[in-house]
């Protein structure tokens, strides 16, 4: 008896030789898939042991403290043709104060001159889209603060300003995620390309 997607035991006489073999065969290749996966967790787990105690034994030849401030590290082969390199990035989100700074930030759009407004206004959208996780792109809602916007007499926007503190006080880090990755020289251009392991780009 094979049990169906609605959770109804089917006798095997009643199911169909391809139905039958599209089922052995998505079976066989998702194990393949999870035997992969497995692998590769650990092929991550060791490299980044790896790594790090490379690293702490560069910090006790220069009597550095051994796990000190855990940033970006890069190692190169002799040649230059190969590379290993951890990065450390924080997760970033934002609490309620973004809805304030968004809403000053309208304000302001809406008290400028109208010559600059319609390109102002896309650019602020853009910044508070969400993706299909539902989630804001952090990079894009920072780099609202890189922007010097003036009022008409050419002075620091005041309510801009203050958006831009509220997006500041919104910042929460949740924590941080490491990622390790692997490059090799290419040949014909000589740039450094990322050995990939998302089978999804290969």
């Amino acid at each position: 008896m094979w049990m169906d997607s609605e959770g109804r035991y089917v006798p095997l006489s009643r199911i169909s030789e391809a139905d039958q073999m599209k089922d052995e065969l998505v079976r066989r290749l998702t194990g393949g898939a999870k035997s992969m996966r497995s692998a590769l967790a650990a092929f991550k787990e060791s490299s980044l042991s790896e790594v790090m105690a490379a690293k702490d034994l560069i910090f006790e030849k220069y009597g550095a403290r051994v796990g000190g401030p855990q940033g970006n590290v890069t190692f190169r082969s002799f040649d230059g043709s190969l590379e290993v390199e951890v990065a450390v990035s924080k997760r970033i989100s934002f609490g309620p104060e973004l809805q304030a700074a968004k809403a000053l930030i309208d304000e302001c759009i809406e008290d400028w001159a109208e010559g600059g407004n319609a390109n102002i206004r896309a650019l602020v959208e853009h910044a508070f889209q969400v993706n299909k996780q539902g989630r804001i792109d952090t990079g894009r809602v920072l780099g609202l603060r890189k922007l010097e916007m003036k009022t008409a007499e050419g002075k620091p926007d005041p309510k801009w300003e203050k958006a831009m503190t509220a997006i500041s006080d919104a910042i929460r880090v949740d924590g941080s995620a490491t990622y390790i990755r692997f490059y090799e020289r290419e040949e014909r251009t000589g740039r450094m390309e990322q050995i990939v392991l998302n089978i999804a780009s290969l």
